[in-house]
C-alpha cells in the first residue's frame, strides 16, 4: 500500500486543479506498475515535495538502492530526464531509468536527510554557497540539447507582460519591476545556450555516496548561466549589501560575465514578480526587491 501524503494532495489540487487531483488519485496504481516493471521493492516511507512523490526503493535482483520519482508531466517536469541524461551524473543525481509517457523516473539514491542547507546551519551559508558555486560551474558548462524550453522565449513573454503587471502594483514595486525589465531587455538578444538547472538552491542539493554533493530536481532550459543564480542567492537571505554582493560575486564568477549575470538575475526577480502578480499577490517579494535594489545600485 503506497501512502500519498495529504500535503501533496493539497498542493496538487491548489496548483494543478483537476489534473492534480487525478495525478494524486492515480499514484498508488502508478507506483505498483513501476515497482513491478523495474523490479523494485519499497524500503521506507514516502518522501514528497510540492510536485512529486518519491519512494525509497531497492532493486530486487541486486539490492541497489534508488529512488522512484513520480510527478505530474508538464512544461517544467518534462525536461528533467533530458537534462539528467545530458549531465549523466556530473554534478547531478544520475538517471537510472525513465518512462516518457508518465515522466516517472528511477534515480540514483541520495540522502534526503542531508540537504546542503544542513551545511549552512552548521558551517555557515558562505560555505554552503561555495559548494553550490562548484556544482553550478559543472552544470552550466554543458550546452543544452535541442528541444528544451529557451530563455529567449521566456524573456520575450515576460517583457510582453510587464506593462499590465506594473499597472497592478504600487509605485515603488512598479518601478522595480520596470527596472528589472529594462535590464532584461538589454541582454534579451543573446539569451544563451547552456543547460540550466533553474532551481539550484540549498535544499535541492543532497549528500551522496558517489560524490559529496549532487543536485536534484532540475527544471532544465537553454539559456544564459546568469539566470541560474537567484535561488541560491535567496537562501537564508541577508539584506546587508556587502554580504549580498559577496554571494553574488562568488556565483557570478562561475558564469563569467558579471554584467550579464546582474541582468539575468534581475530577470529572475522579474519572473517571480510576474508570477506573484498573476497569483493575486498585492506586491513583490520584499527580499527579492531588496536584492534587486542592491544589484541595480552597483551593477558594474
Amino acid at each position: 500500500m503506497i501512502h500519498v501524503p495529504a500535503e501533496l494532495a493539497r498542493s496538487q489540487a491548489k496548483y494543478n486543479g483537476e489534473a492534480g487531483r487525478a495525478f494524486v488519485a492515480g499514484l498508488p496504481a502508478r507506483a505498483e506498475e513501476f515497482l513491478g516493471r523495474w523490479g523494485l521493492r519499497v524500503t521506507g516511507p514516502s518522501l514528497y515535495g510540492v510536485a512529486s512523490l518519491v519512494l525509497p526503493v531497492e532493486r530486487v535482483a541486486d539490492g541497489t538502492r534508488a529512488a522512484l520519482k513520480m510527478q505530474i508531466l508538464d512544461d517544467e517536469t518534462e525536461g528533467e530526464p533530458v537534462g539528467l541524461r545530458v549531465w549523466d551524473g556530473a554534478g547531478s543525481v544520475r538517471l537510472l531509468d525513465h518512462d516518457a509517457g508518465t515522466g516517472t523516473m528511477l534515480l540514483e539514491w541520495l540522502d534526503a536527510a542531508r540537504p546542503l542547507s544542513s551545511v549552512a546551519e552548521t558551517s555557515g551559508t558562505r560555505e554552503a554557497l561555495r559548494i553550490v558555486a562548484a556544482l553550478l560551474a559543472r552544470l552550466v558548462a554543458v550546452p543544452a540539447p535541442a528541444g528544451l524550453r529557451t530563455l529567449g522565449d521566456i524573456a520575450a513573454g515576460m517583457l510582453a507582460d510587464v506593462p499590465e503587471a506594473a499597472a497592478r502594483l504600487g509605485a515603488e514595486d512598479a518601478a522595480v519591476l520596470r527596472d528589472c525589465a529594462a535590464a532584461v531587455r538589454d541582454v534579451a538578444g543573446e539569451p544563451g545556450d547552456r543547460l540550466l538547472h533553474w532551481d539550484l538552491h540549498l535544499d535541492n542539493v543532497l549528500a551522496a555516496e558517489r560524490e559529496p554533493w549532487l543536485a536534484i530536481d532540475p527544471k532544465p532550459l537553454a539559456g544564459d548561466p546568469g539566470f541560474d543564480l537567484l535561488p541560491a542567492l535567496m537562501d537564508r537571505f541577508d539584506p546587508d549589501p556587502d554580504e549580498t554582493l559577496w554571494r553574488f560575486d562568488l556565483l557570478a564568477e562561475v558564469v563569467g560575465d558579471r554584467r550579464r549575470a546582474v541582468a539575468w538575475t534581475l530577470g529572475r526577480v522579474l519572473q517571480n514578480g510576474l508570477w506573484d502578480i498573476e497569483d493575486g499577490e498585492p506586491g513583490l517579494d520584499e527580499e527579492q526587491v531588496a536584492l534587486a535594489r542592491i544589484l541595480l545600485a552597483r551593477r558594474v
